[in-house]
């Protein structure tokens, strides 16, 4: 078994991670590391692997060089001799619960209540007790300010209230690390203050999270560093601000000329 690592390392461990899909190398090279209780955000312009990134850390895309590592232990595969060799589909769903992951899009299971939907990981993947996961559940809908809404389904929820839904549900399997990936993008402008209150108190309690994000005002105020991505490499990463008032790099002004600051 891999030790757990000390408080004075990297929660998250992103090393020489390279992914292809075909002939397309969408990462190169990719190096990142996340301590306990901190905000990163990912910001560049479509198609500079950022998703992919997040994809890989939660392992849903499989990698072709390098590593990653959450608290020590390799997300998605295991070491003997040298060589990497993939888990088991259990095995994956097992060590996946210390990342919780909100999407785009919701994904919310249509022929479930918002509450059903949030029990449904600890339960199935798990094993525990339902009443016990109730009740956690029934908490974390009142985090996120739906407890009134538990027994509602999907279709008679606004998008933001889904989003917020999909949080808690991300929540309920208690995870180390959050990945967000662009979770406000497919909401109407009206609702992504909602959603964005949620993911501020997050950060606020101090759990770590990494997020893509094109919301420039959540990255330069919640965020406590940024990582411009582009062509599939980190171009420059450092303190929000500095990267959003100040970049050095000018690929790095040229987007954030064009998204707004």
């Amino acid at each position: 078994m891999t030790e757990r690592m000390s408080a004075a390392d990297p929660l998250v461990t992103v090393s020489h991670v390279g992914k292809s899909f075909g002939h397309t190398q969408v990462l190169r090279d990719v190096n990142l590391e996340v301590h306990a209780g901190e905000v990163v955000g990912i910001l560049g312009p479509s198609g500079s692997g950022k998703s992919t990134l997040l994809r890989c850390i939660n392992h849903l895309e499989e990698l072709d060089a390098g590593e990653i590592r959450v608290d020590g232990v390799l997300v998605g595969y295991r070491e003997h001799r040298g060589r990497l060799y993939e888990l088991r589909p259990k095995e994956v769903a097992l060590r996946r619960r210390d990342l919780g992951m909100v999407f785009q899009r919701f994904n919310l299971f249509g022929h479930m209540t918002a509450l059903e939907n949030v029990m449904e990981a600890p339960v199935r993947v798990l094993r525990r007790p339902k009443a016990e996961v109730r009740t956690e559940a029934l908490d974390l809908l009142d985090r996120v300010g739906l407890a009134h809404r538990a027994d509602v389904y999907p279709s008679q929820l606004s998008g933001g209230q889904q989003q917020r839904v999909a949080i808690a549900r991300a929540l309920a399997m208690k995870p180390k690390v959050m990945l967000f990936d662009e979770p406000t993008s497919a909401l109407d402008p009206e609702l992504v203050g909602e959603v964005l209150a949620v993911m501020r108190q997050l950060a606020a309690d101090g759990m770590t999270m990494i997020v893509v994000t094109h919301e420039m005002s959540f990255a330069r105020e919640v965020c406590d560093r940024v990582v411009f991505m582009a062509d599939g490499v980190v171009v420059e990463q450092g303190p929000a601000a500095q990267v959003i008032d100040a970049p050095r790099h000018e690929r790095t002004r040229t987007f954030l000329a064009r998204v707004g600051r």
